[in-house]
């Protein structure tokens, strides 16, 4: 399932893409789509819905952050072999992990604003993890079963630096999480070329460990690293984005965003 978030911000619908591409509302079915959901057998409700019988929803709306009322915004660093070959880093030992302020949170289309002062703004496309059950010291043959899905992510914790979305794809989509091409344009020109299959430590183990050292509840997100490509990492000199570029980036079968990027006011 490709589960969605649509309409003004603050006041998003629960809503389910369909075969045809289009957005039928799930408002009568769940009352969002969040943890609260998750942890309540949301999905399996989704699921006995027949789509067939709902009419699409009207127009193109805004699409939101495909998970709503996020408590705990995990992410990985350095998680690319070939990202940490084109930093000059050595390959961590161990995940490195921090926290991102759930306030950074956006949809996946809204605008990028440019801190105020800031001078070095960069790119990044990454997978995200959809948490489904409470994990907490999980074994590691136990950590696929706390995952509910996946979505395509990006950036760090300034004002709309987190845009989720467009879909949370349910994990039964995604065959192997470790096998998705990964992509990144700035007005149109290739900048992020990538595949997961590069990453350091793989999505399930990243739960896994994670669990070891704090509780994650459901709704809860894990972002896991971007591959090589990033402006810092240009030669001979990096390159950073500015107000009126245009990012677009998107991973297989997770979909696209696209982001202006605006001056702060």
């Amino acid at each position: 399932m490709k589960l969605v978030r649509y309409g003004a911000p603050g006041r998003e619908k629960p809503g389910i893409i369909g075969d045809d591409g289009k957005i039928r509302d799930l408002s009568r079915i769940v009352k969002d789509i969040n943890g609260e959901m998750l942890a309540s057998g949301g999905l399996a409700k989704i699921r006995k819905a027949n789509l067939k019988r709902m009419k699409p929803v009207s127009g193109k709306p805004r699409l939101g952050p495909c998970i709503g009322n996020v408590r705990n915004f995990i992410a990985i660093g350095l998680n690319y072999s070939d990202h940490a070959a084109e930093a000059g880093m050595p390959i961590p030992k161990e995940p490195i992990i921090f926290n991102k302020a759930p306030s950074c949170i956006c949809g996946p289309n809204d605008d990028t604003i440019t801190p105020r002062e800031s001078s070095k703004l960069d790119w990044e496309v990454e997978l995200g993890i959809v948490i489904g059950k409470r994990a907490r010291y999980l074994t590691q043959d136990k950590a696929k079963d706390a995952i509910a899905g996946y979505f395509l992510g990006k950036g760090k914790s300034c004002e709309t630096f987190g845009p989720v979305g467009p879909w949370f794809v349910t994990k039964d989509e995604i065959k192997d999480p470790q096998n998705l091409d990964m992509w990144l344009d700035v007005n149109g020109e290739k900048r992020q070329r990538g595949n997961t299959k590069t990453m350091i430590f793989g999505c399930e183990h990243l739960v896994w460990y994670c669990s070891q050292f704090f509780v994650m509840e459901p709704g809860d997100i894990i972002i896991t690293g971007t591959p090589p490509g990033v402006g810092l990492g240009m030669k001979p000199t990096p390159v950073f984005l500015k107000a009126g570029d245009v990012v677009t980036l998107g991973i297989e079968k997770l979909g696209e965003q696209r982001q202006k990027v605006v001056a702060a006011k």
